[in-house]
């Protein structure tokens, strides 16, 4: 599922993600992703067994040891490892399963799509976010500065 609308929907509707595989280290793109996500009102919730807190959120294992609702469950893992988390994902009751740039798993949509959850391939949860709601300019990030000037660049 790729469509403005649909994306619009989804992350408009689900405020509460577990990342899988949520990093420590502030460099990983996932790291970056969930303090994004952190910082525009969701509820992260980390999933990775190495660690007991991430951006001073409680790290969790496993999806099942999750004891509240999740909307989306966000994947940062490679595409072969994903067919065990979107069971999870079923069994926890997600609403959506959120595949990261580059990850593509048919089978294993279809298995979550069968089961009634929204997938979404081979997008990142912070781009889409910023592209749909504001905040995205060529950098990626939303310097507040509206013009029509380009900066000067100075040649060393």
């Amino acid at each position: 599922m790729t469509d403005i609308n649909s994306l619009r929907r989804i992350l408009s509707e689900n405020k509460t993600v577990a990342i899988v595989g949520l990093s420590a280290d502030w460099s990983r793109p996932s790291n970056f992703a969930a303090k994004y996500l952190l910082d525009r009102d969701f509820e992260v919730i980390p999933v990775n067994p190495k660690y007991d807190e991430i951006l001073g959120q409680k790290c969790y294992p496993d999806l099942e040891s999750i004891p509240q609702q999740v909307g989306i469950v966000d994947l940062f893992q490679r595409a072969d490892r994903i067919g065990p988390f979107v069971d999870s994902a079923i069994a926890i009751g997600a609403r959506v399963v959120w595949m990261q740039l580059g990850i593509v798993n048919e089978e294993a949509a279809q298995k979550a799509r069968d089961a009634g959850l929204e997938v979404v391939m081979n997008r990142c949860t912070k781009i889409e976010y910023a592209r749909l709601f504001g905040g995205l300019n060529t950098l990626g990030v939303n310097t507040k500065i509206i013009t029509s000037k380009r900066p000067l660049f100075i040649n060393p």
